[in-house]
């Protein structure tokens, strides 16, 4: 696990084993604010860093979604208060126990742990959160999944994006238009930096280029589905759209960008035919 002090008393953290991943820590007088928890075979070493190294407590963790690299690793903190969607405590009593459950059967390890959904949660408007002398205002960014949050960390002008905002935007179980829409949103709300939910933290000179990119694939993939449609083979038209064809680099994420990339497609393609032939 990456770690890096990205303003006084905030803290991110990307993982070494898995797409990049990244969670984040606010840090207060007393208790600190978990901001996701990486995948849980590294959420030991945040707790660690935060217990050990810092000697404080996490009294809260803050889910950006449901997805397991971003929330399985609740359960290392039994003593602390997790906050998410409505939708993602929804989802994360349904599918996030029953592909745990599946996760058992392959692996022991995850056995060990269980699924904690949000016990504070919203659907609308935002939540304020002080940790010390930082204001975390929590409020909704849906795109890459319905049930997607973002946190503002308001003193520092630092955003935790979760995977609203990605080296590679990810919209498969989520919705293309709304991707679009909260990405603009991001890139307009003058910030220092961009903490996304998968890659480096964006940096403030990078956060208009970053932004327009993340547009400029969204609307490439959005017309090679299109075009695939049209074609007597279309899987066979999307397996030849490589991701750079559409402005991103393939060594990213980990090396799974191309993966993401080719699921993006398939998953847009599944929907230009379902409307046509609902049409």
């Amino acid at each position: 696990m990456q770690r890096e002090r990205v303003s006084e008393n905030v803290y991110w953290f990307q993982s070494e084993f898995y797409a990049q991943v990244t969670a984040g820590a606010v840090i207060g007088p007393q208790w600190a604010v978990l901001i996701d928890t990486l995948i849980p075979q590294e959420t030991t070493q945040i707790k660690e860093f935060l217990e050990n190294d810092l000697l404080v407590p996490v009294r809260y963790i803050i889910n950006t979604h449901h997805h397991a690299d971003h929330s399985w690793g609740n359960s290392y903190f039994p003593e602390a208060v997790v906050i998410g969607h409505s939708l993602c405590r929804e989802l994360m009593l349904t599918k996030s126990r029953s592909a745990l459950e599946e996760a058992g059967q392959d692996n022991p390890y995850f056995r060990e742990i269980s699924i904690i959904a949000p016990h504070i949660t919203f659907a609308e408007g935002s939540i304020s959160l002080r940790v010390g002398k930082k204001q975390l205002q929590i409020f909704a960014t849906p795109g890459h999944t319905a049930d997607s949050i973002s946190v503002l960390v308001e003193e520092d002008r630092i955003l935790f994006a979760g995977d609203a905002f990605m080296a590679v935007p990810f919209i498969v179980g989520g919705n293309l238009e709304d991707a679009v829409k909260t990405i603009s949103e991001i890139g307009k709300m003058s910030l220092e930096n961009i903490v996304q939910g998968h890659g480096d933290i964006i940096l403030r000179g990078e956060i208009e280029d970053a932004t327009a990119s993340n547009l400029a694939y969204l609307r490439s993939i959005q017309k090679i589905a299109r075009a695939a449609a049209r074609r007597k083979d279309p899987l066979q038209f999307l397996q030849a759209q490589d991701i750079e064809m559409s402005g991103k680099s393939r060594v990213s994420l980990g090396g799974v960008a191309e993966e993401l990339h080719q699921n993006n497609l398939r998953a847009l393609l599944k929907e230009v035919l379902k409307e046509r032939g609902a049409g």
